[in-house]
């Protein structure tokens, strides 16, 4: 009887209508839902964030020593390469900061107020000195280790090519450099394969090979440069070491992607040769403790073959200014070359900056067996850049070399020549850039070499000669340029050569891959 009046008691209550929600409920409802929401939102980005610094630090760790604790083993944030950049700001910026732990002139270029990079166009300030690498043009492609740790090495790859026209159909005779356009059509002159990188505490090492497609279209390979210098020398000291391009001048220690011009310069090419000076050897620079940049260097190589060319070069076929050559060897500290040089730079004010140079270059060459060769040479640079720059621009430089060589030319091999004769030659170049635009310059060029004259020897390298260069250039971004240039070139008569004048056009166009700018300017 209870059971069955429990039931219609039920039964009842299950037929009473459910009170409908208030307004208020329905609200704090929502609002609670919204807030759980929220919640698995954040709860999702940190897993995602420690999935993130989990796949990084997930790497098998080398072994350590037997006598090394975990606890010295590098951070996974110090192994991990700086981000690539893919802005135009290097372009025109001067050298970035200085990478954490970074010392010796590493450090001290990035600190000090002349910028190492070698964009020669665009930095603000170009009072460098010729005795190593610097800062990159770009951000650091490094494949192995990393900069802060002090342990790694960067790549890079420059492509420069040339389409070319000129009304002398030896486009070769006519240029001087041996990266210059050397014919009629295409040219690929210079594809530089560079790196550089930490070897120890001690030094670092820098390394640009380069390779040519010459008018049959044959590759050639060159060591450029391959040498190390110290990084933490006491007393503003640093010893390069190796095969590099000597500090002769402002030309001759850069390599051709870093020129404002698409050729090398007469003065340069005929005096110091088609592929600058430089050889195996070391050198010592001394920066003084002064507070405006002044650097004395000191370089001593072996000077043989074409990259010795006014010194122990065997010329062409065995024969140089028409005499057969001795091929003569070292014999000891007298037959190598030396180059001293000493230059120095100062602010006229904050928007002006001069450095000045003068350089040397003394030893043996193989027209004789006693034959001497002396060059000495001096340097201008002035560089205006505006209070109101924008990246850089506006600016003009103005920069100005000449050169003066005393040449003993002997009779060559069994004084088969008929005299001896001493040249006294000289020569100059002078050029105005101006940046006009952010990413855009345009520049002035005259060249002017004299050669002694002489009754007897024919060579085509002892022609006087003058020429007069425009070109303009842009830089779409720090990766790549383009540049339109125009010569004409003047041609004096000799005993044995008339004279003649040529028109000359490039197109140059060049890229860059990677880092790419281990070059002092």
């Amino acid at each position: 009887m209870v059971a069955m009046w429990v039931c219609a008691q039920a039964v009842l209550q299950a037929q009473e209508p459910v009170p409908s929600p208030s307004p208020n409920d329905v609200e704090l409802l929502r609002q609670q839902v919204q807030a759980l929401t929220e919640t698995v939102k954040s709860l999702q980005k940190q897993v995602k964030a420690q999935q993130d610094v989990i796949s990084k630090i997930n790497v098998e760790p080398a072994p350590l020593p037997a006598n090394a604790s975990a606890s010295t083993a590098p951070s996974p944030a110090a192994s991990t390469p700086p981000a690539f950049a893919t802005t135009d700001d290097s372009v025109v910026a001067s050298a970035p900061p200085p990478p954490p732990g970074a010392t010796g002139p590493a450090a001290a270029a990035v600190n000090s107020q002349f910028p190492t990079t070698d964009a020669s166009v665009t930095t603000s300030n170009e009072t460098i000195s010729s005795t190593g690498a610097g800062a990159s043009l770009t951000a650091p492609m490094t494949v192995a280790g990393s900069v802060a740790s002090g342990n790694y090495m960067n790549i890079s790859f420059d492509g420069q090519f040339a389409l070319a026209y000129s009304s002398d159909r030896n486009l070769d005779q006519l240029e001087v450099g041996d990266h210059d356009p050397l014919q009629r059509g295409f040219n690929a002159r210079n594809l530089e394969l560079a790196l550089d990188g930490a070897v120890d505490p001690c030094f670092e090492g820098f390394a640009n090979i380069v390779f040519k497609l010459d008018n049959d279209n044959a590759t050639n390979i060159e060591v450029e440069e391959a040498f190390l210098q110290t990084t933490n020398l006491p007393a503003g000291l640093q010893l390069k070491a190796g095969q590099f391009f000597s500090a002769f001048g402002r030309i001759n220690p850069t390599h051709p992607h870093t020129w404002d011009f698409a050729d090398d310069s007469l003065v340069h090419g005929l005096f110091l040769g088609d592929d600058g000076l430089r050889g195996v050897g070391a050198q010592i620079s001394w920066t003084v403790p002064v507070s405006w940049y002044s650097q004395f260097i000191f370089g001593v190589q072996n000077g043989r073959g074409n990259t010795g060319f006014s010194f122990r070069n065997p010329g062409v076929d065995g024969t140089f200014f028409g005499r057969l050559t001795t091929d003569r060897e070292a014999r000891g500290v007298q037959d190598f070359v030396y180059i001293p040089r000493f230059e120095s730079s100062f602010d006229l004010s904050a928007t002006q900056t001069v450095l000045g140079g003068i350089s040397g270059a003394f030893g043996p060459n193989e027209t004789g067996a006693d034959s001497y060769t002396q060059i000495y040479g001096a340097d201008l640079l002035y560089k205006w850049k505006s209070p109101r720059a924008e990246g850089g621009f506006p600016f003009v430089k103005w920069q100005t070399e000449a050169m003066y060589r005393r040449f003993e030319a002997g009779r060559g091999v069994a004084q088969s020549f008929p005299v001896a004769e001493t040249f006294h030659d000289w020569g100059m170049y002078s050029q105005v850039i101006w940046g006009f635009k952010k990413g855009w310059t345009t520049g002035l060029r005259g060249d002017y070499v004299h050669m002694q004259a002489s009754d007897f020897t024919d060579s085509l390298d002892r022609q006087s000669r003058s020429r007069v260069s425009a070109d303009l250039t842009w830089y779409p971004t720090e990766f790549s340029k383009i540049r339109l240039q125009y010569n004409h070139d003047f041609l004096e008569e000799d005993h044995f050569l008339t004279a003649h004048q040529a028109d000359s056009i490039f197109l140059q166009f060049e890229f860059i891959l990677g880092a790419h700018g281990a070059h002092k300017f």
